[in-house]
């Protein structure tokens, strides 16, 4: 089980730094162009939530393989969550249900490395 939360955490950091990378500090109008909505929160909010996908990202990992306050990992996996909630309500607002399903994994796979981490995987 530990290799298969260690997989799932991997994927989802490289994803979250990848994705969370471009948005804190990609071109404004490369951002625009890949994010439509970046224009509507503008582009500081868009930094800050970039920042915030890192931050997950690094916390999924980080403190379980440098040993220093691994419960760390569960929170940090509990915020992607929240972001995916936050970035579901905000596409549903605007109508772009094209967006959900890649939100609905990305909870999904958030969720199940929350839970495994709490149970001590």
């Amino acid at each position: 089980m530990s290799i298969f939360v260690w997989i799932v955490s991997g994927l989802l950091c490289l994803a979250y730094l990848a994705a969370g990378g471009f948005k804190a500090f990609g071109p404004d109008a490369r951002l625009y162009a890949a994010f439509p909505w970046a224009k509507q929160v503008g582009i500081a909010s868009t930094r800050i939530i970039g920042a915030l996908e890192i931050l997950g990202a690094l916390g999924l990992i980080l403190p379980i393989l440098l040993g220093v306050a691994p419960i760390l990992a569960p929170i940090a996996a509990l915020g992607l969550v929240a972001v995916q909630i936050a970035a579901m309500i905000f596409h549903i607002q605007r109508h772009e249900f094209s967006n959900l399903p890649v939100n609905v994994a990305m909870l999904v796979l958030a969720a199940i490395v929350a839970v495994l981490r709490f149970l001590g995987y």
